[in-house]
């Protein structure tokens, strides 16, 4: 018989890592009260971590710590000393999404274990090699993958995965989400997401997903051979915590699939008008969609869940003495790169192209690419290893007839656009948030830095930086397909729906208009300027060049970088 998974619990309060532990938990996740994704959970300080430490490890329990944020430079010493904390503290493992702040800790705490949030978006194998190659244990992958793609991620990965099982799926892909931070200003990758996918659309909520439930396949995860379970949940209660976690634990333990009662035992402690295995079994349609209805909320207050300690005592970890410190003058890597002047530009659509000199490379969708058009390619958003036999096949087409340049924004990508040669630019989906992550893609020709920074979060980062000047940014890569070419919000805001690597692609409402700040762009030594042309036509595209030759203010609703 197989090894069986370690049942991962969420812990938003030290109640319910109580719960958790009572329920049969292998392993517990928790965030601290600094730069982890769920800020507006209780979480624990300094003090509690280490409660929670000794709690867990008295009971043969680890404890895994969220910092699952993106970084800026000026919090970037202060988020080291943080992880020095809690690796001091006897925390087993740190969650982290930021790829600067896990080289830069691989570097002066090496013997801290370290997991790839699913914000990594890591979903292939290409992924999980890269992250072993920076010293990472464990991958979690995205929620989004398949039990094809998972088995096959499993069986050559050279590192740990994990995945999630039980509790609320982003409908964006993992990671690539700007949309709570582009139309409220609270950013997802920030740990303050206000979800906006739970927001009516065209009268509606067509993107709006039940919680996944994964019980009616434990067997076959089991056989898979999959690291950890992961539970979502560390603002949920005490009591859905322990119900979750004792039904998986049980299903483990027996070998078995969920019973249609253990279901709506489940459904009765929280669910979004039922559950969902859609992406697992790759049944991806609106019966995926769900909200939180008065009935669920009712069945939730009625719900009487009873919590008993879990009978099978582990053995208690024992704390081993941790040696590593951080250096009393720390030292963070900067590029020595110079900034290069250059004006490139993505259109999603080859008949908005005009003839223009304004732009030193012009890129297409990889599937869109056309001879003559353009000289670069988009790499898809996401590629799934069932997926990449057809990359390839479009990779190699490409190259054939006149790509040159390649703009890459994930890192299960990087090793299939060098294959064939291309001359390699990062793209925002990268999510470079400073030098140290910039400085994980120095050999690259340039790296478009996130759209979520400001001019003067810019200016922090040195080297081969591009920046988006234009352009409706896309804040979502859509798995399951809403049908619809605009969403329509409550307050008649309409988000174009594109489509880009068989995806769908909601983008913003208004572009980023910066033809009037030349002197503040200079300012911040921005000199590489990235435009997003993505429903604007060929007279429009036109209109915007001569807009930014003559560094004009723009009169319509525009978005600015501040």
């Amino acid at each position: 018989m197989k090894r069986l998974p370690e049942i991962l619990a969420p812990a938003g309060s030290y109640e319910t890592l109580e719960a958790a532990i009572s329920g049969g938990a292998d392993a517990v996740y928790l965030g601290g009260k600094m730069y982890n994704a769920r800020m507006n959970a209780k979480n624990f300080d300094d003090e509690g971590i280490i409660k929670a430490v000794d709690l867990c490890h008295k009971n043969g329990v680890k404890l895994y710590v969220t910092l699952n944020t993106l970084i800026y430079d000026r919090c970037f010493v202060d988020a080291l000393k943080y992880a020095e904390s809690l690796y001091l503290a006897g925390v087993d493992a740190l969650i982290t999404a930021d790829i600067g702040l896990a080289k830069t800790l691989r570097k002066y705490l090496p013997s801290f274990e370290l997991h790839a949030s699913t914000q990594m978006s890591g979903h292939n194998i290409e992924s999980a090699e890269y992250l072993a190659d920076m010293g990472f244990s464990r991958m979690v992958c995205a929620r989004e993958m398949s039990k094809q793609d998972i088995e096959l991620l499993v069986k050559k990965s050279p590192i740990e995965i994990e995945m999630f099982v039980h509790g609320a799926m982003c409908v964006s892909q993992s990671g690539q989400c700007l949309m709570s931070s582009f139309i409220g200003g609270r950013s997802g990758n920030r740990g303050e997401c206000a979800q906006p996918c739970r927001l009516p659309y065209n009268n509606g909520y067509p993107i709006s997903l039940k919680d996944m439930c994964l019980a009616n396949h434990v067997r076959e995860l089991i056989d898979i051979g999959v690291s950890s379970l992961k539970i979502e949940g560390r603002m949920k209660s005490p009591s859905y915590v322990y119900s979750v976690v004792n039904t998986y634990r049980r299903l483990l333990d027996e070998n078995r699939n969920a019973t249609k009662d253990e279901i709506e035992k489940l459904a009765s402690v929280f669910s979004r008008s039922g559950f969902s295995d859609g992406y697992f079994t790759k049944k991806i349609d609106n019966s995926m969609l769900g909200v939180r209805s008065t009935n669920d909320k009712e069945l939730t207050k009625n719900a009487n869940v009873k919590l008993k300690p879990y009978k099978n005592q582990k053995e208690e970890i024992v704390k081993e003495e941790r040696k590593d410190r951080l250096p009393q003058n720390i030292e963070i890597d900067k590029s020595n790169n110079t900034c290069k002047k250059t004006n490139s530009a993505r259109f999603y659509n080859p008949e908005s192209i005009p003839e223009t000199d304004y732009f030193d490379t012009i890129y297409l969708p990889l599937e869109r690419f056309v001879k003559g058009k353009a000289n670069g390619i988009v790499m898809p958003p996401v590629i799934f290893d069932s997926e990449k036999e057809r990359v390839e096949a479009q990779l190699k087409k490409a190259k054939e007839n006149g790509a040159l340049h390649c703009l890459v924004g994930n890192i299960g990508s990087l090793r299939l656009a060098e294959k064939y040669g291309f001359i390699i630019h990062g793209d925002y989906r990268l999510n470079v948030y400073n030098n140290a992550s910039m400085m994980n893609f120095d050999y690259m020709n340039s790296v478009i830095v996130s759209p979520e920074l400001s001019l003067a979060q810019i200016r922090d980062i040195k080297g081969s930086k591009s920046v988006i000047v234009y352009g409706k940014v896309p804040l979502m890569t859509i798995e399951k397909k809403t049908g619809q070419r605009v969403l329509r919000d409550r307050k008649k805001v309409a988000f174009p729906v594109i489509k880009e690597g068989g995806r769908e692609i909601v983008v913003n409402s208004v572009p980023i208009y910066m033809g009037d700040k030349d002197d503040a762009l200079k300012k911040s030594y921005i000199f590489d300027r990235h435009f997003i042309f993505t429903t604007e036509n060929k007279d429009e595209v036109k209109s915007i060049i001569n807009a930014y030759k003559k560094k004009t203010v723009c009169k319509n609703a525009v978005k600015r970088i501040k």
